[in-house]
């Protein structure tokens, strides 16, 4: 994770056209929970924490901690998070935490239900935890990615963590799925620069197309495809 502007970009440009459509809904559906997080925040698998200030300046949240487990990225200088852990155990007592939130961590996980049960033991009653996992998206941090989840997966681990009050949206559609797996194709296929630049003048107007037309159904439904998912959960 890097800055802010890399995580909530304005507008599809050949340099960001992998990335564009997945940060841009991310940052959407987090601040749509905005309103949820207050007092001491908990961002696990907080990496750079690039949504730190951006928190800190719009919502009711007094204490920020960023938590990342020990070798999980190379951080920039004078950038690293307050705690590391182990896989196993976090770091904080029992009911330590108002809110909690975890952006794309939770398929790097090798097992999940650990690190839910770890999350509701150290939030405190009544607290809300906001999670977005990917679903169209190459293999990454590579070999520690392990998982891709159906809305229908999510609710089942998270109950079974103990979560109630579970809300689960498609951050996109067919539309956006499809304009999304076209420029990860242009970006990422391996091709030179300059056929990714001819490749992405002939297809962004049709990408742009997509997004515009994109219609996102509820998560419960049969036969819908997406992008990744934005989880709201809260612990009892």
């Amino acid at each position: 994770k890097s800055t802010m502007i890399d995580f909530n970009p304005q507008r599809l440009t050949f340099n960001n056209a992998d990335r564009y459509y997945i940060k841009r809904s991310i940052f959407q559906f987090l601040k749509s929970k905005f309103s949820l997080l207050q007092g001491e925040l908990l961002d696990i698998g907080c990496g750079e924490m690039p949504y730190k200030n951006e928190i800190l300046k719009s919502t009711n949240v007094n204490k920020y901690v960023g938590l990342d487990i020990y070798g999980a990225l190379e951080y920039k200088v004078g950038i690293e998070p307050d705690f590391f852990w182990d896989g196993k155990r976090m770091p904080f007592e029992n009911e330590s935490f108002n809110s909690g939130f975890a952006t794309e961590v939770l398929e790097h996980c090798p097992d999940p239900m650990l690190t839910l049960n770890e999350i509701y033991r150290v939030l405190k009653p009544s607290s809300p935890l906001v999670l977005t996992v990917p679903f169209l998206w190459p293999t990454h941090e590579s070999p520690h990615d392990y998982f891709r989840y159906t809305p229908f997966a999510i609710e089942d681990l998270l109950k079974k963590a103990g979560f109630t009050n579970i809300e689960i949206v498609c951050l996109g559609g067919w539309d956006a799925s499809l304009a999304q797996m076209l420029s990860l194709w242009i970006k990422r296929r391996g091709f030179s620069i300059r056929y990714q630049k001819i490749l992405y003048r002939l297809l962004s107007p049709f990408i742009k197309k997509l997004l515009r037309k994109d219609r996102i159904k509820p998560s419960n439904s049969d036969q819908i495809m997406f992008t990744s998912l934005g989880i709201l959960a809260w612990k009892k």
